[in-house]
């Protein structure tokens, strides 16, 4: 079992010496034997509820921002946006900016996604998800599968290492054709200025990246130039929502 399964939170501490444990081959083989199941059923879980929701967009953002935030009140318009114009919305299915994303969507009676994670600090579903669309994950990796498998653009807005985890490996799929190049908007220019500059001039540079990877993402800085993208985008292919 794992540590959430056993009921037991570990410390640091007691994680990092549990690796390097030895085990009997009958201990191995039932937990990772367990752990594959789990993983098998959140998968299944996930296609089950989300194959037939239609033409998304996932919005991420920080946990922590607070609901006078400037950002959490733009994800919430984005969001209310991008309902009216025939899309629904996915996010992470907590607080802060997930709350607003899926608030702007449901007030509009537009679909409201709600991925949640199981963590040590017991995330909570927020309020605004649809109830026949609240998932909650323990594996962070299925989750994400989710996120870009169903998603037709990403909203990025300010957030820490989860929501920098989530745009880059949308990022990476894109720059290694495993999906199309959906469009990858973010949010607040002077939050996320630095950040691709220093991509731009350091990354480019030494050729870990190509030029053209530079054009995977569009930085705005108003509710209404983030949706823009997303529509300009499918106006190329002569594409609706309704697709």
């Amino acid at each position: 079992m794992t540590d959430r399964e056993s009921g037991k939170l570990m410390t640091h501490d007691e994680k990092i010496k549990k690796a390097f444990v030895d085990h009997t081959w009958a201990e191995i083989h039932s937990e990772e034997s367990w752990r594959t199941f789990k993983i098998m059923s959140e998968f299944v879980e996930g296609v089950d509820k989300l194959a037939k929701i239609g033409p998304c967009v996932s919005i991420f953002g920080s946990a922590r921002t607070k609901p006078d935030n400037p950002y959490y009140l733009m994800a919430e318009e984005i969001a209310s946006k991008l309902v009216r114009h025939g899309y629904g919305v996915i996010t992470g299915g907590g607080p802060g900016i997930m709350e607003a994303g899926n608030k702007g969507a449901k007030l509009q009676g537009g679909k409201s996604v709600g991925l949640n994670i199981e963590l040590p600090f017991e995330q909570k579903p927020n309020d605004y998800i649809d109830r026949d669309k609240s998932i909650d994950f323990e594996y962070f990796f299925v989750r994400k599968v989710m996120f870009v498998k169903y998603s037709q653009g990403f909203i990025i807005m300010p957030g820490g290492f989860g929501t920098l985890d989530e745009m880059f490996e949308s990022l990476t799929l894109m720059q290694t054709q495993k999906i199309g190049r959906f469009p990858v908007v973010l949010v607040g220019k002077k939050y996320w200025s630095g950040l691709f500059e220093w991509i731009k001039e350091t990354m480019v540079p030494e050729g870990t990246i190509n030029p053209d990877d530079l054009e995977l993402v569009s930085l705005v800085d108003n509710p209404t130039d983030a949706v823009k993208v997303i529509d300009d985008f499918y106006a190329k292919y002569l594409l609706k929502p309704n697709f």
